[in-house]
């Protein structure tokens, strides 16, 4: 899916992605990755899905670290909702965590940072 570009330069934004892949700003990534206005940090999930479990205690507690306000969890094309208790760590550093599906996440990350919202996205690709 191709999204309209946001000229504003208001720091990364997801202008497509597609089957196994994201375009920010115009750069193909095939991994997944976390977006946030300041930073892009790709294959942060290395290994996801494949457990009963979409992600894993360490990379969960790792987005702790992000210091952000808002963080969107993609979970690919269908929602999978991590055991409450891997979220305890995003929870515990005060962050608002949302879990949806990866288009979803997408969407809703450029709509929140077009805002100027402290917001990341960990994406896994559709």
């Amino acid at each position: 899916m191709k999204l309209i570009r946001d000229t504003s330069s208001r720091g990364h934004t997801i202008t497509a992605y597609g089957p196994g892949w994201f375009e920010v700003a115009g750069v193909h990534i095939e991994t997944s990755l976390i977006i946030m206005p300041d930073r892009l940090i790709s294959d942060w999930a290395r290994g996801f899905g494949t457990g009963p479990e979409p992600f894993s205690a360490s990379q969960l507690a790792s987005l702790a670290e992000l210091g952000c306000a808002i963080l969107l969890l993609g979970t690919g094309p269908t929602q999978r909702s991590p055991e409450r208790h891997l979220l305890r760590p995003i929870l515990r550093a005060g962050m608002g965590i949302e879990v949806m599906t990866t288009p979803a996440a997408c969407r809703t990350y450029n709509l929140l940072a077009s805002e100027g919202r402290s917001v990341a996205a960990a994406l896994l690709p559709v």
